[in-house]
């Protein structure tokens, strides 16, 4: 890999893991689309740990509190902190769960596939738009109950098919309960916060496996990148849904998913050479 294909993955899995057009499908989608070679299971753990130390930094007022209201938990009492984290991991078990058997059936891989991303990219766009239309802006965070939290802990299953997008899936589920834009993106982060964990550990896991665990100049540079670019593109999120809609993210994953179509079963996913990355 070039220096330039790493500062390109970074960058897109920096700015994609927390807007609603899906990091994976951007990121498989990068190789596919130029013919760069994969960008192996280091990378990956390093643009990882990245966007979670951005998620932890921006939202470091919920995260406290959630640790501090564990600790209210085993004191046998219950305050808006421990009912958050206990809420994140109610929405957390059904995409452990269903991710566990994805990986040991082989399922994950055989959905890897530019025409999968091409029609969840447009579906779920398409999803996103109905639902930031017709959701009412009623519901804060303060407000959801057990079932709110499981609905959307359900619909992030969805993600595990590339293209979805899980802050996108997740962020439309409960647009559909009515939460307001800026507490559905909040509560979509919050819950990245174990989802990255864990798939960072188990590419941690594979990475250590294999053997290859050489800390280069480039793994840091990944991961400070995907840092940078995360948490600007998290401030950037709230800022615009505090005043705005979804329906910038809901056409631009209509565009990109009708383009991948035609790309995929007109032009028969011919590579697009750019230079900069060989």
């Amino acid at each position: 890999m070039t220096l330039q294909h790493i500062i390109l993955l970074a960058v897109v899995q920096g700015i994609t893991e927390f807007l609603p057009i899906s990091s994976s499908g951007h990121l498989i989608l990068a190789p596919a689309l130029t013919g760069a070679a994969d960008q192996g299971l280091l990378v990956d753990v390093s643009v990882h740990v990245g966007t979670l130390a951005a998620v932890l930094i921006y939202f470091w007022r919920d995260v406290f509190a959630m640790i501090g209201g564990v600790f209210v938990l085993l004191s046998g009492r219950i305050n808006p902190g421990a009912r958050l984290a206990l809420h994140i991991i109610l929405a957390t078990i059904p995409v452990v769960a269903i991710g566990f058997y994805f990986k040991v059936s082989g399922i994950e891989e055989q959905m890897r596939s530019v025409a999968v991303i091409a029609w969840t990219t447009l579906g779920f766009g398409i999803v996103l738009w109905i639902a930031d239309k017709i959701g009412m802006t009623i519901n804060r965070l303060e407000h959801m109950r057990w079932g709110g939290a499981l609905f959307i802990g359900m619909a992030q299953v969805l993600a595990l098919v590339p293209g979805t997008s899980r802050s996108g899936i997740t962020m439309t589920a409960a647009r559909f309960m009515g939460y307001e834009r800026s507490d559905a993106a909040q509560f979509s982060m919050l819950l990245s916060i174990p989802v990255i964990l864990g798939a960072g550990l188990l590419a941690g896991i594979d990475v250590q496996q294999s053997g290859d665990m050489a800390l280069t100049r480039d793994v840091f540079l990944a991961a400070g990148l995907s840092f940078i670019t995360a948490l600007i593109a998290i401030a950037v999120l709230m800022n615009w849904l505090k005043r705005s809609t979804f329906t910038p993210f809901a056409i631009y994953r209509i565009l990109l998913g009708g383009g991948l179509l035609v790309w995929v079963y007109v032009y028969d996913q011919a590579p697009i050479s750019l230079g900069f990355l060989s």
